[in-house]
């Protein structure tokens, strides 16, 4: 039989859960069958869940392939300013996105390396180019702590007995570390696409929000609300909320059966 205080946590998860449902499920019945259908398939949708897709799955490889070895110096190396290291990386999630944003064009624009990379014809700023980095960028600090923290899980006397066998130092990660933190690299992977995915002020500021150029999913979203075309914004909307669905419940899944 439950407690009083287990119906009181258990109640209070239920309403707000029921709360949160009810708040983005409501979206899903602003526009009507024929406004959404006409806005799913219309040329600007298209190609910005296209480009939505494509930068975000080139960001979250670039996202895994970085925070995978930065992941492990943080969790089992000692180096100076380390300490200074980690403050640095956690930083982006404390500010809002916008400041990533701004930081990503003044460096990438006039005032940073475009007077440079302007003399190879390289050209960061307003373009699909653009959107990839500033995802990158978003989504780098989140994967980091993850990936850190499942590192940090995974006991490191397996470590040692791999070495004392004889076995390097990159063999010992490839074929103890990472298979015994395969989960978490899953998980990781999964929420870093979900999040260059969502990625949206940095997107604008860096990418600038060009219809029909690099008009991401979430800029489609405010360039049609900007301008009163409802049904593409919530059409926009509702996709971003199936698409975020659908990455979750496949993480769930997949690190439930891990563990049955």
């Amino acid at each position: 039989m439950r407690s009083k205080f287990e119906w009181l946590f258990i109640i209070i998860t239920s309403v707000i859960t029921i709360l949160f449902f009810i708040v983005i499920g409501n979206m899903f019945l602003i526009p009507t069958y024929e406004g959404f259908i006409k806005a799913l398939f219309s040329q600007q949708m298209i190609f910005a869940i296209g480009l939505t897709l494509s930068t975000s799955v080139v960001s979250a490889i670039l996202v895994i392939l970085c925070c995978i070895p930065m992941a492990y110096t943080l969790s089992r190396y000692e180096f100076r300013l380390k300490w200074l290291f980690k403050i640095i990386l956690d930083l982006p999630m404390a500010f809002p996105e916008i400041v990533i944003g701004i930081a990503l064009l003044m460096f990438l624009g006039n005032y940073g390396i475009s007077r440079w990379l302007g003399f190879f014809g390289v050209n960061l700023v307003f373009n699909s180019a653009a959107i990839v980095i500033a995802q990158f960028f978003v989504a780098l600090p989140y994967a980091i702590k993850m990936l850190y923290s499942t590192f940090n899980y995974v006991d490191s006397r397996y470590e040692f007995v791999s070495r004392s066998l004889g076995y390097s130092e990159s063999d010992t990660f490839f074929n103890v570390t990472l298979p015994l933190a395969k989960q978490g690299l899953f998980a990781t992977s999964i929420i870093t696409l979900a999040r260059c995915i969502g990625t949206f002020a940095a997107v604008l500021f860096v990418g600038g929000g060009i219809l029909m150029k690099t008009e991401t999913l979430s800029i489609a979203m405010y360039l049609n609300l900007s301008t009163g075309d409802i049904d593409m914004a919530i059409t926009a909307g509702i996709l971003l909320v199936i698409i975020s669905f659908v990455t979750i419940a496949v993480m769930e899944k997949y690190v439930k059966e891990q563990y049955v």
